[in-house]
């Protein structure tokens, strides 16, 4: 599942991955803005992603995999525990939901590229 997840994020428009905290903290970003870090670490991995906070609840009510953010602000992010026990396609769907959230925030041009970009990607099934 950890592959799938690092492929999906890449393939994301303008993502870029770094380790900004260290060897065991991947991190991706589009223009410096976090949308996903994942747990190199843990056993099994983990990823970080922002939410919107009644969906974040929800997700954490209706998944045991799905908990409050681990060392992020608990309210705008989850933890998902890559256990293979979420389907991959709801964990592809909670990626692109961060992602939106993060390029929601750029400016207005920027936004709107990235969102085509989005588009296309996601109309060609990746």
């Amino acid at each position: 599942m950890l592959d799938r997840v690092l492929e999906y994020c890449q393939r994301l428009p303008g993502a870029q991955m770094r380790f900004p905290f260290g060897p065991t903290t991947l991190v991706y970003s589009v223009e410096q803005r976090i949308f996903a870090l994942v747990g190199l670490d843990h056993v099994p991995p983990w990823l970080n992603l922002k939410c919107e906070p009644s969906r974040a609840q929800e997700l954490r009510e209706q998944y045991a995999a799905i908990q409050p953010g681990y060392h992020m602000n608990k309210r705008h992010w989850n933890t998902l525990v890559l256990d293979g026990s979420l389907p991959q396609v709801l964990v592809n769907d909670l990626i692109v939901h961060s992602y939106r959230l993060v390029i929601a925030q750029l400016p207005r041009r920027n936004r709107h590229q990235y969102e085509a970009a989005l588009s296309r990607v996601l109309a060609k099934g990746q």
